[in-house]
């Protein structure tokens, strides 16, 4: 058992594409996406307090257990989208962050 599990906290990962997305955000916004995965470890992938959190409907390019919130607004807006991948053991995996107006549904 890991210590995530021992202390009852989720694992957040990045898919391969969305750490690629991550590189390219402007620092305030990469302090967001950490204040947003802070969030995801230690309270689950249900954020109603971030702005526009909704859960996704599933398409082609949206996967099942899938979430969404917008990360800073104006323009351009940035969005995070997450999938929970393992309820069991508690992993999160974040599928895209970038603009909204690239944004998967």
């Amino acid at each position: 058992m890991s210590e995530l599990e021992k202390a009852g906290l989720w694992q957040v990962i990045y898919s391969s594409s969305a750490g690629r997305q991550k590189k390219k955000l402007p620092e305030p916004v990469i302090s967001q996406l950490a204040a947003l995965t802070w969030d995801l470890e230690n309270h689950g992938p249900i954020q109603p307090e971030w702005s526009h959190y909704s859960p996704l409907k599933r398409s082609k390019n949206v996967p099942p257990h899938a979430y969404h919130c917008h990360i800073k607004s104006g323009r351009p807006t940035y969005v995070v989208c997450w999938q929970v991948i393992e309820k069991t053991i508690k992993i999160i995996e974040i599928f895209y962050v970038g603009t909204h107006e690239n944004a998967p549904y």
